[in-house]
């Protein structure tokens, strides 16, 4: 018997390394010993480790520091881990994991004070450790070796979970004889089977003293979309440190499992499938004959037009935007705009009330680590031909580095927009015909945490705009159902969600991407001011017109006069100004936050994940900037009880005005699933603008240039066959 569960186990563990499409598909479970090896393209190229195209790159073994703010290198990272590996705290444990070594940046002030020239600022890494099943923060100098070790930990939770947590947890059940036998009495395969790792939030006492995840299965069988075919009903809930089963709870015998019809949305399954190509478009590709118009200079510092900002990816955040400076037209100088803007927390709570599925309220950057599930981007179709790529470096649990390459791209955009137009009409006698084209500047990455992608954008106008888009794609987390047909489901019965495809429901579900935003408009002290836009009544015999609208200003002068909620028919300006610096007339320079489509969480504030997702209560606050408030479900969010949010911060209603403040936005969508979204879903977007008032003394873009037929290529068509 113990030769046959080994010989399952192996099948098993073989066809999900081979398929698993979670992140830790593109990482080895250990690993390789020789960094050296690990990144040397020649001698390891089928590796998704290695670095992938811009040959010109240099190896990322090399690479130095040369701004306060560049991300850890490779030859850090490894001291680090060697300096920890003789400290006391780690030298005499049992087992200890590193769930995060990062930069820990300089003081902001410094930062600012620097330029390009002048030393390098002290490098200290931050470093989040479990040492013997117990949380640990500390701070090591680069330079002296000094190790801090800080007494301080969150109240509740635990660190983001390392890809060897994950890894090691969807095989861990087969060790169990009860989940054995609960999968072959269902037919399935153990070797057809995928299983995923699934932070359960917080319930209650007896969820709390220890790390646990619950896993959930599927067949893999005849499809590589094994979500569209789910073990429905089936849940293991795991120690996480010692991989013991806990509890297995078995409900669903009774739903058949999904067919694979159909599922694979693989451009080779459809082949296979002998389906007809939709050839609805021809090929479109931008050439740019002279060349970019942006340069990334060491490595990190991008400059475009008349923006320049620091650039570097991050395990947890993604995408970290730093130092973003606009060139003014009239001076030529560069102005700051924004110190530092990230994606903070992503919160996607389930509607589904029922034991295997109440608990899917994910925290998707602090549980998962939004960098961490980043997949390399696809050249020419997540990114046109034009694009630079970065990579990225980052820790594994054992705290060797490895290098994600081409996590992040940057390019220029033309879509046909238009910058400015204005022509006059005949009545005029002036034949004027003015038209500016709109070319914007991209930052993109995608993240594949699990079964569902997201692509976030940094899109910089020449007009000063920076433009913050979330698209949604991927693939839906369905639920398993009894039900092929909805004339098979009682009138009062509640699906919690759509029926997609025979036995296959879309359950309804919520995003909320919260973003960090540390604007300093022409310095850092900056003040929030609500402009209300209010109806007026004209007094009798003022006007023929009953009424028109009025702009109110309002100072927040707390944090508490800051928390903002959406309302169409009550509606604002949200700007960040600077009251110590004018306009030539006289007004406040500023940006203003500019929000698109957008949701709202109507959870109740009370039911306990909304407790930890609080900082969806409002659409915006603003805080004053402290360095330790980053992450708005807390430092520590797997399994935290809410206690450190930036809703519980900002209870404490400090001073805003005409202060250093960070300004958070939440963009939130509802989604009803739909049978458009299955197999795989076409992508869906929303956005919000950071937007100058005020900022400049007039349009910014008014002595650009048209577009003129000798400036742009001659593209000839392609012979015919």
């Amino acid at each position: 018997m113990e030769t046959r569960t080994s010989l399952r186990f192996l099948f098993l563990f073989l066809a999900i390394a081979f398929l698993f499409l979670f992140t830790w598909t593109h990482l080895p479970s250990t690993t390789p010993p020789d960094v050296t090896a690990l990144l040397d393209c020649a001698t390891n190229s089928p590796s998704p480790w290695c670095i992938r195209l811009q040959s010109n790159k240099p190896l990322h073994v090399s690479d130095t520091p040369n701004h306060p703010l560049d991300p850890l290198t490779v030859k850090e990272i490894n001291l680090v881990r060697s300096i920890l590996s003789s400290h006391g705290l780690f030298n005499s444990a049992k087992s200890y994991a590193f769930h995060s070594i990062v930069l820990e940046e300089p003081d902001k002030q410094q930062v600012l004070r620097w330029t390009k020239g002048d030393p390098l600022l002290p490098r200290l890494a931050s470093i989040v450790a479990r040492v013997d099943g117990h949380s640990h923060l500390l701070t090591v100098n680069l330079e002296t070796t000094q190790v801090t070790v800080h007494d301080t930990v969150p109240l509740s939770g635990y660190p983001t979970m390392t890809v060897e947590d994950m890894t090691s947890s969807i095989w861990a059940p087969l060790s169990n004889a009860q989940f054995n036998r609960s999968i072959t009495d269902r037919g399935v395969d153990l070797a057809d089977l995928a299983c995923l790792p699934i932070s359960l939030g917080w319930y209650g006492k007896k969820e709390e003293s220890r790390r646990l995840i619950k896993v959930q299965c599927y067949s893999m069988k005849d499809t590589a979309n094994f979500y569209m075919r789910p073990i429905e009903g089936l849940t293991v809930i795991l120690d996480l440190d010692t991989k013991e089963v806990v509890e297995i709870s078995d409900h669903g015998r009774n739903i058949p499992i999904p067919k694979a019809d159909n599922t694979d949305y693989r451009y080779s399954a459809q082949q296979l499938r002998q389906q007809q190509q939709l050839n609805l478009v021809n090929p479109i590709s931008i050439e740019q004959p002279k060349g970019p118009s942006f340069v990334v200079e060491d490595e990190h510092m991008v400059k475009w037009a008349n923006w320049e900002f620091h650039l570097k990816a991050d395990p947890r955040a993604g995408v970290i935007i730093s130092r973003a400076r606009v060139r003014d037209p009239d001076t030529g100088e560069m102005r700051n705009v924004m110190y530092k803007g990230f994606t903070s927390e992503l919160f996607v709570p389930y509607m589904d009330p029922t034991d295997a599925w109440y608990f899917k309220t994910y925290m998707d950057a602090g549980e998962y680590g939004f960098g961490l599930q980043a997949m390399p981007l696809d050249p020419l179709n997540d990114c046109p031909r034009n694009a630079y790529y970065m990579d990225s470096v980052f820790p594994a649990a054992d705290g060797k580095p490895y290098v994600r390459s081409n996590m992040i791209c940057v390019y220029e955009s033309y879509s046909g927009d238009i910058g400015w137009r204005h022509s006059e009409s005949p009545i005029t006698g002036m034949e004027i015909r003015e038209v500016r084209p709109k070319v914007t500047l991209v930052v993109r990455m995608a993240a594949s945490v699990a079964n569902y992608d997201y692509i976030v954008d940094w899109e910089f106008q020449t007009d000063g705009l920076i433009r913050v888009k979330v698209g949604l794609s991927g693939i839906l987390m369905v639920k398993g159902s009894e039900y092929d047909n909805m004339r098979q489901v009682p009138k009062h019965e509640n699906l919690y969600g759509t029926l997609l495809s025979e036995n296959v429901i879309g359950v309804i579900h919520d995003h909320y991407v919260t973003f960090y935003l540390d604007m300093d408009i022409d310095g850092s002290d900056n003040s929030f001011v609500k402009v209300d836009i209010k109806k007026q009544e004209t007094s009798p015999g003022e006007s023929p017109r009953r009424s028109y609208l009025k702009a109110v200003r309002n100072v927040a002068k707390t944090e508490k006069d800051a928390r903002i909620q959406l309302k169409l028919y009550d509606p604002s300006e949200f700007h960040v100004v600077n009251p110590a610096k004018k306009t030539r007339v006289g007004n406040p320079v500023g940006y203003k936050v500019v929000p698109a489509a957008t949701a709202a969480s109507l959870l109740d504030h009370d039911d306990p994940p909304q407790k930890r997702g609080a900082f969806t209560n409002n659409q915006i606050w603003v805080t004053p900037y402290n360095q330790s408030e980053q992450w708005a479900g807390g430092l520590f969010v797997y399994q935290s009880q809410g206690e450190d949010t930036l809703a519980v911060w900002s209870e404490r209603d400090r001073p805003i005005e005409n202060k250093d403040i960070v300004l958070w936005y939440t963009l939130g969508f509802h989604h009803i699933p739909c049978q458009e979204d299955f197999p795989i879903m076409p992508t869906v977007s929303s956005s919000f603008d950071l937007k100058p008032v005020n900022y400049f003394e007039s349009n910014p873009i008014l002595r650009i240039p048209p577009n003129l037929e000798k400036d742009l290529p001659v593209c000839k068509a392609a012979v015919s066959a």
